[in-house]
């Protein structure tokens, strides 16, 4: 049965409380929206595109660019909300949790699909062509989609179905489920403990597993007397270890927050920061530090491939 504040819907807050910070965030969130949409469009233009970006390595990155503008769909509803009205309805409340669940658990599993990538490439490379074949590639990219719309079919109902103050005042930017947890009046015990142990699997599992693909690249690296192959492992690790800490940092500090007003209020900018900043950042770091990417991006614009990077 639909709580009483399933009709009327529920005001975002924000920082409602300081609207000169509000401005500053709006123009901060719309530079972060369109640097998001050209970054991650150029990255899945190229990846498609360029025949020397067809490896298992660019097709998660094109997964993760995809990914990454899904997640813009929220940005124009947050710009409307710092700079004018806060409300959204019951449905949108639904709508948006649904969508955020979901892609930020694909995010998860995608990232640690690609530390497996990195993995196979640096420990196992004279089997890498192998292992890592075009049907396996899809069926953990299937894997990470599936799994991120299933956990979202599990969390998202109980955590609307939840008896909400009258006030119907959410504590944050987005409906997100420690947010809605907390503006609950009755007893939240079980969404809590879903949310506990829905984070250990989507959040504590895939990290763990991360690291350990990446203590195992370090000792394959450690053995290297090479400075070249040196050069040549770091640089395909690093912006991907780059973009796995700066996602999980910002995730852990919203969904593994202590329960007090100082972490709400910390939540709310790490929230920010990983539904708005990561989707901006992500196709940065891939590009910046990534030659093949820029010889890439050379080439669509019709230039020489060959020329030396600056």
């Amino acid at each position: 049965m639909v709580n009483q504040s399933s009709p009327v819907g529920f005001l975002l807050l924000g920082f409602s409380e300081h609207p000169g910070l509000e401005r500053i965030l709006f123009v901060v969130v719309l530079t972060s929206y369109l640097l998001t949409l050209v970054g991650n469009t150029l990255i899945i233009l190229l990846s498609v595109l360029d025949p020397r970006l067809h490896s298992p390595m660019y097709f998660f990155l094109s997964n993760l660019s995809f990914l990454d503008l899904c997640f813009t769909s929220f940005i124009p509803q947050m710009l409307v909300n710092l700079w004018g009205p806060k409300t959204i309805s019951f449905l949108g409340c639904f709508i948006q949790l649904f969508i955020f669940m979901s892609l930020g658990t694909t995010e998860c599993i995608l990232l640690t699909v690609m530390a497996f990538d990195r993995y196979v490439a640096v420990c196992l490379p004279l089997h890498y062509a192998t292992i890592m074949h075009r049907r396996l590639c899809q069926q953990l990219a299937a894997v990470a989609w599936v799994l991120g719309l299933a956990q979202s079919i599990v969390q998202t109902p109980p955590t609307l179905h939840l008896p909400f103050c009258p006030h119907r005042q959410i504590d944050d930017f987005l409906c997100e489920v420690p947010s809605l947890i907390q503006l609950a009046c009755g007893d939240t015990t079980y969404n809590e403990m879903q949310l506990a142990v829905s984070s250990f699997f989507i959040l504590v599992v895939p990290l763990s597993l991360v690291l350990v693909s990446y203590c195992a690249i370090a000792r394959t690296v450690l053995r290297i007397n090479s400075a070249q192959a040196w050069k040549k492992a770091l640089g395909t690790c690093s912006s991907h270890l780059m973009v796995v800490t700066i996602f999980y940092s910002s995730v852990i500090a919203v969904y593994l927050q202590p329960k007090n007003p100082y972490a709400q209020k910390r939540g709310k900018f790490f929230g920010l920061f990983y539904a708005v900043g990561t989707p901006s950042l992500n196709p940065l770091i891939y590009t910046l530090r990534n030659k093949e990417v820029k010889r890439a991006f050379r080439r669509l614009l019709g230039k020489d491939g060959k020329s030396r990077e600056t």
